[in-house]
């Protein structure tokens, strides 16, 4: 029929073919008026690989001040930015984004789908986080310099705080109508574009982890927004939910903020669950062991993650109810994280395994993220956490749980799809360098803050006594190799891959790897799936 058409109006069937095909927008165009699903997911993660440099760097600005007692770089009024500054663009613009990436460029692929749901409202979402992560870094230079009342905004420090406060409160806005357009987007594509005989239990964990996160965005987003409003109506417009002088209360903000602030743990480590759950099986040669018990485990998670949010709050003068409530509801939610580990590790069992990069991300990733796990239950104890509070053991903690679960996580996913996405092999001598000098270096970085905390150093603190000094000075030079190892992947790994530099990937470069992104060739072409794919009765190969 097309050659008819063709014959009959010239050309003209090719070039509107060539139009909507692989001749699209070019040069800048491309990227600006993007609505290829894959071309956004490269947009997320080069923007949330840029703020994880911009944010490392206030990390590193914390450390080298942390490096010995005394006052050497900065005053405490500029630490405390950094600090409050370090956390909002490593959590809003690092982490985040680049889990959108992902699953901006994997779950069409996942599920046989041809793009997004909402094309174009993906692309408004993703060029939303640029003017909010220019406005977020820019309150540096803003009079009184950025917010600095560390990353959960705690009234009334930000009742006091100068013009940077509002637009941190803007950019905030602005960060999340993005992740809940980005969230609408990927419930919808999951529901609804499935490829003909891929149920839900059939779907790729990945897909599975980001359908429930997404719904957790969807609920958790709006109370955020809820508490940084009632701030700026505080601020400006004379109400008083936060200010005591008027019949406030300080500690409603912090139960709002960790009412959105639990599920928002689980929002960056859920994904995370879902890649590890990919490369396991991938390595070990073997299915995955529990599917159908992943499943539950991720989604009582979502559902337990939003009873415990006052854990973070023992010491504001709960009832001992209260507290007791708290504590046995964190202790609860351990059991379906442990529940995912031991998947993992039954997968393993007596699997065919080898250890390319992607794996040793992942097993790093079980190994370190288990320990955070651990001292996470220690802090679930209110007496202990009593103690514990505001200490550098809880900043130890959450760096084992973000860095080394979402982070690593991220950088198993990159190694592990990267030649569908660029076509070629990264060199694997390189990324076992950046592996094993992130993991080193990570833990040189944070395992003596677990014994500052006990010793009771507090955290944001710009000065300290001497006996603090030797674990902060080998945390702080931990801390710049690690970030040494950032630049090393991104320029020795990343950067020739994009270029198209290293030896071409087959399609299915990974032996024991299932689903359907190994069923296009790779690079993956602009278009993939124009036709809904027909699946064999595992829903992980296209048949015909």
């Amino acid at each position: 029929m097309s050659a008819v058409l063709d014959d009959k109006h010239g050309h003209a069937g090719d070039h509107a073919h060539d139009d909507h095909g692989h001749h699209g927008p070019t040069g800048w165009r491309r990227w600006v008026y993007a609505t290829n699903h894959k071309d956004i997911g490269t947009l997320y993660l080069l923007f949330a690989f840029t703020m994880l440099m911009v944010g490392g760097v206030l990390a590193l600005l914390i450390r080298a001040e942390l490096f010995q007692p005394g006052l050497q770089l900065v005053n405490p009024e500029l630490f405390n930015q950094l600090t409050t500054m370090h956390g909002l663009i490593m959590v809003f613009g690092a982490i985040m984004p680049a889990f959108v990436g992902f699953a901006n460029w994997m779950i069409p692929l996942q599920i046989g789908a041809s793009d997004m749901a909402f094309a174009r409202m993906n692309n408004f979402s993703f060029w939303l986080m640029i003017p909010a992560a220019a406005m977020l870094v820019g309150s540096f230079f803003m009079p009184g310099g950025a917010p600095a009342a560390g990353w959960t905004l705690y009234a009334p420090l930000t009742l006091q705080m100068g013009p940077s406060m509002d637009a941190g409160i803007f950019a905030m806005h602005i960060l999340g109508a993005s992740s809940i357009m980005g969230s609408i987007n990927i419930i919808v594509t999951i529901l609804n574009m499935r490829a003909p005989g891929m149920t839900l239990m059939k779907m790729p964990m990945f897909a599975w982890t980001w359908l429930i996160t997404a719904y957790l965005l969807i609920a958790v987003m709006p109370v955020l927004a809820g508490a940084i409003t009632m701030t700026l109506t505080d601020r400006h417009f004379g109400t008083s939910f936060f200010n005591p002088a008027g019949g406030g209360d300080p500690v409603m903000y912090q139960h709002i903020f960790w009412f959105f602030g639990h599920p928002e743990v689980y929002i960056m480590i859920l994904p995370a669950f879902g890649i590890v759950s990919q490369i396991v099986p991938a390595f070990a040669r073997k299915k995955l062991f529990g599917y159908a018990s992943m499943v539950y485990a991720t989604s009582s998670i979502a559902i337990l993650s939003f009873i415990v949010w006052a854990h973070h709050m023992f010491t504001t003068g709960m009832p001992v109810t209260g507290q007791l409530f708290f504590m046995y509801a964190t202790m609860l939610i351990s059991v379906p994280t442990a529940v995912k580990i031991f998947n993992w590790i039954a997968t393993m069992w007596r699997g065919s395994m080898t250890f390319e990069t992607p794996m040793l991300f992942a097993v790093g990733f079980i190994f370190v993220f288990t320990m955070g796990g651990f001292t996470g239950l220690i802090l679930a104890m209110a007496p202990i956490d009593i103690q514990l509070q505001d200490t550098y053991y809880v900043v130890a903690h959450f760096h084992y749980v973000l860095v080394a679960g979402s982070l690593f996580s991220m950088f198993a996913g990159v190694y592990y799809w990267l030649p569908k996405w660029t076509g070629v092999m990264y060199s694997e001598t390189r990324g076992q360098i950046h592996f094993w000098g992130s993991l080193i270096t990570f833990n040189i970085t944070f395992f003596p803050m677990h014994f500052l905390g006990l010793a009771g150093m507090p955290r944001r603190y710009a000065d300290y006594p001497m006996q603090f000094a030797d674990f902060n000075a080998i945390a702080s030079v931990g801390a710049f190799g690690f970030g040494l190892m950032q630049v090393y992947f991104f320029l020795a790994v990343v950067l020739p891959a994009m270029m198209g530099k290293g030896e071409k990937a087959p399609a299915k470069p990974w032996e024991g790897a299932e689903g359907l992104e190994w069923e296009v060739p790779s690079p993956a072409p602009f278009h993939t799936f124009e036709t809904p794919p027909k699946l064999d009765a595992t829903a992980t190969r296209v048949i015909g």
